[in-house]
């Protein structure tokens, strides 16, 4: 049992971050792009948006997945992703051909943002930064 304690916490982490990561870069990369569709999906300050995005997504990812200040850094994602949820996943809103697809990114999103929350309350585990510093 004592194995799962420490590697679960590990395998949550790392599909996390690898979830967050790679659309920090993708932003990152096709910034001009992303404003645009960040314009177009009504978000206040587009530029700035995309930028904290950006920051949020990399940074943050990182930190969740080699486990460095983790509760902090999944905080700052749950909440990011509960508002691009509301902007970019609001099927209510959506044409209604278009609201089984929202509905499940939105609802998905959710699961994610109760992932976060679990680090959040429970730590890293064992084999993170954090861990490793407590331990030490």
């Amino acid at each position: 049992m004592d194995a799962v304690k420490n590697f679960a916490p590990l395998l949550g982490r790392f599909l996390i971050g690898a979830f967050f990561i790679p659309y920090g870069w993708t932003k990152l990369f096709g910034y001009a792009g992303t404003v645009a569709f960040a314009t177009k999906a009504g978000l206040p300050m587009p530029s700035l948006g995309v930028a904290v995005a950006i920051a949020v997504e990399l940074l943050c990812g990182l930190a969740v997945l080699i486990g460095w200040q983790t509760r902090i850094a999944a905080a700052i994602l749950a909440v990011f992703t509960v508002v691009a949820s509301l902007y970019f996943h609001a099927y209510w809103s959506f044409p209604v051909e278009q609201q089984m697809v929202q509905s499940l990114l939105f609802k998905k999103n959710m699961a994610i943002v109760g992932g976060l929350l679990f680090l959040v309350g429970w730590g890293a585990g064992a084999f993170s930064v954090d861990g490793k510093r407590k331990s030490g």
